[in-house]
């Protein structure tokens, strides 16, 4: 579906992994809750769609469409900064004692692989949930 906004139409939308750091085994059920909704969050208040979430005890999976006027980098580092205070926050543990995230993280566009592909793809992970 086409994204419209006021200069601009468009259909930009990702597959995000990132790995915890040190790709350590600390993800939990109720980590991944706490993640996912600070990523709904994040992309409220930036104008992007989560489209899905699912992650394992070391990674995530995220299916994003974003506007033009976002960068993928942008989206991500506000993602990765917000998730990890939060996660250190409510006291969950981190694999090291600032970060949660490691600073790498893979991207994908998907606008040749049909959207229902990915979803299936990300749902289909060995999510401790």
């Amino acid at each position: 579906m086409l994204k419209r906004e006021r200069n601009s139409v468009s259909d930009l939308k990702v597959h995000l992994v990132c790995v915890t750091k040190y790709r350590k085994n600390v993800l939990t059920a109720e980590g991944l809750k706490l993640i996912k909704d600070s990523f709904e969050t994040v992309a409220k208040k930036m104008n992007f769609k989560i489209l899905e979430f699912n992650g394992e005890t070391d990674h995530i999976h995220v299916a994003i469409e974003y506007p033009p006027k976002l960068s993928v980098s942008q989206i991500v580092n506000h993602l990765k900064g917000v998730s990890s205070r939060l996660y250190g926050a409510a006291g969950y543990k981190k694999p090291h004692k600032t970060s949660l995230w490691s600073p790498s993280y893979f991207v994908a566009s998907v606008g040749g692989a049909p959207l229902q592909t990915l979803k299936q793809y990300i749902q289909g992970g060995k999510s401790p949930f």
